[in-house]
């Protein structure tokens, strides 16, 4: 499987990944990464107590880390979050909205991480 096969096989963005990290080597290297980053586990069990600090601290840590690796649907739905939660911002979302937004972002954070295993173990 291509580095493009993966992008299009979890739904991100090859063309964003590639302008950032130029080659499909260096995506390769960092994508494999995600599988060792703690931003979304720390995001959904910050959720599981609705504990405001957890959830803007992963939020805002998995948005970057998305948004860099050219899977921009995980880091627009961790950037719902971490605008709701950012200190200083009134709340909008109802939790039980949160709760709906977290598990549309565990769904995608699943596939996402299912797709770069199949890729790694093809590597």
């Amino acid at each position: 499987m291509t580095v493009q096969e993966l992008y299009t096989n979890i739904g991100g963005d090859y063309a964003a990944a590639k302008k950032i990290l130029m080659m499909d080597k260096m995506i390769a290297r960092f994508i494999v990464k995600l599988l060792d980053d703690k931003s979304c586990p720390r995001l959904l069990e910050a959720g599981e107590t609705m504990d405001p600090v957890g959830l803007f601290e992963g939020a805002h840590a998995l948005k970057g880390v998305c948004g860099n690796l050219g899977l921009l649907s995980l880091s627009q739905a961790a950037g719902v979050i971490t605008e709701e939660f950012r200190p200083g911002h009134i709340r909008e979302l109802s939790d039980a909205e949160v709760r709906e937004q977290l598990a549309a972002i565990r769904t995608q954070y699943q596939k996402t991480i299912e797709g770069i295993r199949a890729f790694q173990a093809q590597s």
